[in-house]
């Protein structure tokens, strides 16, 4: 029991930090802040499906998708961590000026996709399920616990914005971009190894 625990650990840990649900649910109340309650409980359930069909679609079909188009999971690893190096810099660096304006049914994009799953977490679950210390089984509990809490993280985004207030939420979401940029680092490098 206690080993799989450790690699439910090492599923759950990267995955985690490359969903980030406390930075999408302050994503979420910022997106959402003129939407009323039940369509934003609809966003929120359909951001959750969208991103978890794509994550489990990728994580079932990514190596016949790489085999067609001639690429490896090392090539993807160096693509998807530069990619999140430029969204964890670009929010770094980026200021508390106002939100680009979005359709009011954001669900699918952007928070089902790129945000819950995007370059990271596709990347960080294709490394997982070809780890032989973790493997596809605990990658998958990894996955569907992240995903239970984003169903949690967007369901109390009001209570959890009024307890740590806006700035709490964009200093947490600021370290989360911090880990971000280290992991990306940490993918290129295992990319550029293998």
């Amino acid at each position: 029991m206690l080993e799989w625990f450790s690699k439910f650990l090492l599923a759950f840990i990267p995955l985690f930090v490359a969903i980030d649900p406390v930075g999408l649910a302050a994503i979420f109340l910022g997106l959402g802040r003129n939407v009323d309650a039940a369509q934003r409980q609809k966003i929120a359930n359909q951001a959750t499906w969208t991103g978890g069909l794509v994550a489990l679609g990728f994580l079932v079909l990514g190596q016949s998708i790489f085999k067609a188009v001639g690429i490896s999971v090392s090539d993807f690893q160096i693509a998807g961590g530069l990619i999140l190096f430029v969204i964890a810099a670009k929010d770094l660096l980026s200021s508390a000026a106002e939100p680009e304006k979005l359709p009011e049914d954001f669900g699918v994009v952007p928070l089902g996709m790129p945000l819950i799953a995007g370059p990271a977490s596709i990347t960080t679950l294709l490394v997982l399920a070809q780890n032989q210390a973790v493997g596809l089984a605990v990658t998958l509990v990894a996955l569907a616990v992240n995903l239970a809490l984003v169903v949690l993280a967007l369901h109390y985004s009001e209570w959890l914005g009024r307890k740590i207030g806006g700035t709490g939420l964009r200093a947490i979401s600021k370290i989360v971009s911090m880990l971000l940029a280290a992991i990306a680092v940490a993918m290129i490098r295992q990319g550029l190894r293998n």
